[in-house]
Order: structure tokens, then sequence, then C-alpha cells
């Protein structure tokens, strides 16, 4: 629960201090990695120096200038405006890097972007809001652009099978004590009160693609998932009509 005993919503929870990260050292290689890999995805899709490209969800994209130097603009689009806030003040020198609410990304012209990426956000959508997404994502590419949606759960993937990736993260990345005396924390936190009340979106392979060509979308999985944890998925789709090349 939060302010005035209302029911606390997934946006709620991570427009507060949230506590999913175990350690600084874990936030600081998760957004590392994720730029790593995103920086190697864009390079595969052919983003190059003028490509305009929409970070949607990104959270606190603490790395997101090494994804904007190889590129012409990334635009950082994120639902919580504490998020928003500190994004606008890390990067209010980037001259590649822009801000954006989600109504303000809504309001662009059609066509903007030649990459739309959506990391680890869609488990917290349900179907309809996804849907909803997929058509404003759509109208929001440019011809020949290409969706990113990455991190998507499984219906086999448990939280147990996450906790099994943190801490192999953990060890790889030196923060293995941190990572187990955070998985105790979490079992008390308001993400796990979250995780089972509103409950995770999950998506076999083929639903994953057939939502996406539902939504106009021709799709395919793409191996390796962005991050540490290839439990999940990442899924690469192109609008139905664009052309090949």
């Amino acid at each position: 629960m939060h302010a005035g005993g209302a029911r606390m919503r997934w946006i709620d929870y991570w427009n507060s201090d949230s506590p999913i990260y175990v350690s600084e050292r874990h936030k600081t290689l998760h957004y590392q990695g994720i730029a790593r890999d995103t920086a190697a995805l864009l390079a595969e899709l052919g983003a190059g120096a003028t490509a305009r490209v929409l970070d949607y969800g990104c959270g606190e994209a603490l790395s997101a200038e090494r994804v904007a130097r190889s590129i012409g603009e990334l635009v950082l689009c994120d639902g919580a405006p504490a998020v928003r806030d500190r994004l606008a003040a890390r990067f209010s020198g980037a001259a590649r890097i822009a801000v954006r609410s989600p109504a303000e990304v809504a309001a662009e012209p059609p066509g903007r972007y030649d990459v739309i990426l959506v990391n680890s956000m869609i488990q917290y959508l349900t179907r309809v809001e996804l849907d909803g997404l997929l058509a404003q994502w759509l109208r929001g590419l440019a011809p020949g652009g290409t969706l990113a949606l990455a991190d998507v759960i499984p219906p086999d993937v448990s939280a147990a099978t996450d906790a099994l990736a943190l801490m192999r993260f953990g060890g790889q990345g030196g923060f293995l004590a941190a990572a187990v005396a955070g998985l105790v924390r979490t079992t008390f936190s308001d993400y796990r009160k979250l995780r089972g009340t509103l409950g995770l979106s999950r998506y076999s392979e083929a639903e994953m693609t057939a939502a996406l060509e539902a939504g106009g979308f021709e799709a395919r999985r793409r191996r390796p998932n962005l991050g540490h944890n290839q439990a999940r998925m990442t899924f690469l789709a192109r609008p139905t009509d664009a052309p090949h090349g």
C-alpha cells in the first residue's frame, strides 16, 4: 500500500526509491551490460550515425552515453516522473540524448524512429496495455525501422530462475554476498508483494510472436537476450508492410 491507503501500482513502485538492485555495483554493472548489448544490437541492425533511437521504459539508463555515441539521437522515455527528473539532470549536457514522457512520445509525428527498444518492461503491462503500445510503436517507426522487445519472461521462468540468474551475475560481477542479502530483502519488499498481487505478464515464444503479428509486425526471436538473464527472450519486429533489404 502507499499514500492514502490506495493500492500500489507498478508505476508507483518505479517512481519510488525502489530497492530492485542489491547494491550500487549491481546497478552499475546491469546498466553497463544493457548498454553494451544495446550497442551491439544497433550495430547488428545497421543503425548508424544518423539513426534515431527510442528507449521506451528506459529506467535509470546510467550508461546511455555509450549507446548514444554511435547514433544520431537517443530519446529516453520513462513513465516515472522521479526517474525522468534524474535522467534530465544526468544527461543535461549530452547533445545526443533527450528525455521524454510517454505522453510526449505519443504526441510525436509518425515515423520518427529507426529503432524502438523496449527492455524489461512488458512484464508490467496487461495485454490491453501492450496492444495499445504496439499500435503506438508501429506508428512511431520510420520505414524499415525495427522494434526490439527484450527481457520477455516465458511462462516457465519462475522467481527462483531469476534468483539463480542474479546469483550467477553476482558471482561474475563480484557482488555475490550483496546478491544473497538482496534476495532476502526482496522477500519482504513491495516488489515481491506487487509481483504476488499484480503478477507479471508472461509470453511463450509463440505467444509473443502472435501478439506482434496481431499488432502489425512480422517478428522473430533474437538470441542472445539483452542483459544477463538468458532464460528470458528478445524479439525483433518490423512492420508487416516494411520494405525488405
